[in-house]
């Protein structure tokens, strides 16, 4: 592994330690969607190993009933038969993105995240072979693209700004200087990602 994705792989919950629910933001959702339980989900944050990292994306098809051309990670909710978190972000990038079996190593956890939609999502993290090929599903999946993994860990890159939902105003994080947008959720578990590191300001 490069040095950055080593760098990132100390930051993680370990494997045989997931992290539980609630949410690191969920006293703040209360405020929002209540305190209803949230419907368990994941997402694969893949970086791609090669000199300069890269992590994967995705963006939603404008159609789509919820969150239509957003960006995102792969991934989505638990169903039957996945074991754990592992198995659900696989199970939903070889759908989503047509990931192979064996082009991912697994390095660990994020914080969960709680999501306005009444998700709590974990964040799986994992290594992405330097040669993988990935395919958008078109059934979700508009197309896939890939961030510099140094750009979106600098501080630097991100701004806060007010956002109002269910009547209530609250800071959302977004990327500032890259196109397509990635705000809310998605660059909130990235944040996560960055306070783990010890790089926040």
């Amino acid at each position: 592994m490069t040095g950055w994705i080593e760098a990132v792989a100390r930051a993680l919950h370990p494997l045989d330690a997931p992290p539980g629910p609630p949410g690191w933001n969920h006293d703040h959702l209360v405020e929002l969607i209540g305190d209803a339980p949230r419907r368990d989900a994941a997402v694969l944050m893949a970086v791609r190993d090669i000199a300069e990292p890269r992590v994967v994306f995705t963006v939603r098809r404008e159609d789509l009933a919820h969150h239509a051309g957003q960006v995102s990670f792969p991934g989505g909710g638990v169903e039957e038969g996945d074991t754990d978190a592992v198995a659900t972000a696989l199970r939903e990038s070889r759908e989503e993105i047509s990931l192979r079996p064996g082009a991912t190593e697994p390095l660990g956890y994020l914080d969960p995240l709680e999501t306005i939609s009444g998700y709590c999502v974990t964040p799986v993290v994992a290594r992405l072979a330097h040669d993988a090929m990935l395919v958008p599903q078109p059934g979700e999946v508009a197309r896939v693209f890939e961030v510099p993994l140094r750009f979106l860990l600098d501080p630097a890159n991100l701004r806060q700004f007010e956002y109002r939902s269910r009547g209530k105003t609250r800071g959302v994080y977004e990327y500032v200087g890259i196109e397509p947008r990635i705000w809310g959720a998605t660059a909130a578990m990235l944040v996560n990602l960055i306070r783990r590191m010890g790089r926040m300001p």
